[in-house]
């Protein structure tokens, strides 16, 4: 049973599924936990030449992805669920956000390219727009994929330890506490020696829980004060 799925409006369909056709979220493609469908926005533009943008209205640099094109391909999926433009300008994605979608069956995640879409299609589609951070990419294609891997890996059966999940970073509103492995005493190539924290190899767990949250709290003041101020 599939249990989320995504059309991706795109002048790009070769990009995906990409690298989500790999590792945890390729197995959990294989098994049909997830889906995907990409749609070529040029094969709905007219003329021999399939022209998509046009030049803006006011003048500037750039071109703008036309909004009857962009409508014909949205009007070829049957049930586009939720719809969402990946734009610079839209609110930041967050965790909750993604756990929200992650439960949502359908959406249909538009790229743009160039200067953007028309913002008369993004308003009569009632396109949500989604930031994933203040920088500016050559296409919401990346985006995309950065959307579609959070939500596919919060998908039941697609992660092996739901534990894993509940402590990850922005879950809780904090960042993550650090994590160690073998060896325990690791010598690097400088000749340095570096040692595990002794409360990891104490054996109680209420200390190590304990540190595990100090650190988390540690980092989350030191790193994102943003997010520390938001918990107060």
């Amino acid at each position: 049973m599939v249990l989320w799925h995504a059309h991706i409006l795109t002048l790009f369909p070769e990009m995906f599924p990409g690298p989500l056709g790999m590792s945890l979220s390729g197995r959990a493609l294989e098994k049909g936990l997830w889906s995907c469908h990409a749609v070529n926005i040029r094969d709905f533009a007219p003329g021999r030449h399939k022209t998509v943008d046009d030049t803006p209205f006011g003048g500037g640099a750039g071109m703008v992805m036309r909004p009857d094109v962009i409508e014909s391909a949205l009007l070829s999926i049957p049930d586009p669920g939720q719809k969402i433009y990946l734009s610079a300008r839209g609110k930041p994605l967050t965790q909750s956000r993604v756990q929200e979608l992650a439960r949502t069956p359908v959406v249909t995640l538009l790229c743009g390219r160039y200067e953007g879409v028309d913002q008369r299609v993004i308003d009569a589609h009632d396109f949500e727009e989604i930031s994933i951070g203040d920088y500016v990419l050559s296409g919401g294609e990346p985006a995309a994929l950065i959307l579609m891997d959070s939500c596919i890996r919060l998908l039941d059966g697609v992660m092996g330890n739901n534990q894993t999940v509940d402590e990850e970073s922005h879950t809780n509103g904090l960042l993550e506490y650090p994590h160690y492995t073998r060896p325990a005493e690791w010598i690097d190539n400088a000749g340095k020696t570096h040692t595990i924290p002794d409360v990891l190899a104490s054996g109680n767990h209420a200390e190590i829980a304990r540190w595990r949250h100090d650190q988390a709290q540690a980092t989350t003041r030191e790193r994102r004060p943003d997010l520390w101020n938001r918990r107060k």
